[in-house]
């Protein structure tokens, strides 16, 4: 709990997105902005940070939070959802699954955990792609929506599948720092894998079922 990371790098970046939020941001832009806010200081500055240099478990955690709660946020925060970006939903869904799955690769994992440029890559490029697609996913046609909601939950489903079944731990930079909170490296993947497989897709499925209600409701009389 003493672990808490103030980095003024950070720190700077939450003070000018408050002020740039704050003098031209819109109601509901300004809102989204601090809650991403506080997103950020609990995923980056926080013991959460440290305790997932420590777990490969918690680490998933953070991806996931970057991918289904920070990104939105920022997509709100930034109005992407009005922007029109070139590529189409399949596309942005390819997109966004590879680098979610490249990050997860051991090599390119272990590089991450190794540089703090790596590492802010992999942050960066996993919001940023997770951030487009949502916009995408929103101004798609229900139908075209939901199927991407699917094929995500499907690969997050698959990366949880491989990290449970896996006969070997994968991830080097965890070898060592998860014997200290009464796990092996394997088990620590083992439970990476079923949080990945299991509350992760969730999300996913209940954005899609979540659009399929909205679409089936009727539109107001005028």
């Amino acid at each position: 709990m003493a672990r808490w990371n103030f980095d003024p790098l950070i720190g700077l970046g939450l003070l000018a997105g408050f002020i740039i939020w704050h003098r031209w941001g819109a109601r509901e832009e300004r809102t989204a902005a601090v809650a991403a806010s506080v997103v950020v200081v609990g995923l980056f500055m926080s013991p959460f940070c440290a305790l997932g240099s420590a777990l490969f478990a918690v680490r998933i955690v953070h991806d996931v939070i970057l991918a289904t709660v920070l990104a939105p946020l920022i997509m709100r925060a930034f109005a992407l959802d009005r922007c029109n970006f070139s590529g189409t939903l399949i596309l942005w869904t390819g997109i966004h699954a590879s680098i979610f799955l490249g990050w997860h690769a051991p090599v390119l994992y272990e590089a991450a955990m190794n540089s703090s440029l790596m590492f802010w890559i992999m942050q960066i490029s996993i919001t940023g792609s997770a951030a487009i697609w949502w916009s995408r996913v929103l101004r798609a046609p229900p139908t075209n929506a939901v199927a991407a909601l699917l094929a995500t939950m499907l690969v997050m489903g698959l990366l949880g599948a491989l990290l449970t079944f896996a006969l070997v731990p994968l991830y080097a930079p965890h070898y060592l720092t998860a014997a200290a909170w009464g796990l092996t490296p394997l088990e620590d993947q083992q439970m990476a894998g079923v949080i990945m497989w299991a509350p992760a897709s969730f999300i996913y499925l209940l954005a899609a079922l979540g659009l399929l209600f909205r679409s089936f409701r009727p539109e107001p009389i005028r």
